[in-house]
């Protein structure tokens, strides 16, 4: 039984990323799904598709390589909140990562949306994750 179905998806793609895998296959939640089009409109990934594969389904994801130098745009993942401890931000005290070159994933009343979105929207929420 998982505790923390997102840091499980962030340490699946962790692990593809290490190993060099070109494709990763996720089970599906919502929440998942919408770090995905996130991840994916950003550029951090190549491409995903949704399964309905069994009861619950999965994500399928390409990853996003440089071809020269095998380097992939995804450097580094990390889960802020957890369900231990959970962090909440607001419009004006959202975090930035690397003075704003990275993403900082949220999960809003609108939606899971980056941070660059939550402002403009003036919504805050719970910061899910870092990524740059």
């Amino acid at each position: 039984m998982l505790t923390d179905p997102i840091a499980d998806y962030l340490t699946r793609l962790r692990n593809a990323i290490k190993a060099k895998h070109r494709v990763v296959e996720i089970p599906a939640s919502n929440i998942k799904k919408e770090i995905t089009k996130v991840l994916f409109d950003k550029g951090y990934i190549q491409s995903y598709k949704f399964d309905e594969v069994g009861p619950q389904g999965v994500i399928k994801i390409a990853l996003k390589y440089n071809p020269v130098t095998k380097q992939n745009a995804i450097v580094k993942l990390q889960r802020v909140s957890k369900p231990g401890l959970r962090k909440y931000s607001g419009t004006s005290t959202l975090p930035r990562v690397l003075g704003g070159l990275g993403t900082v994933i949220i999960s809003t009343s609108k939606g899971v949306m980056t941070d660059k979105e939550a402002k403009t929207l003036n919504v805050g929420g719970e910061v899910l994750c870092f990524v740059y």
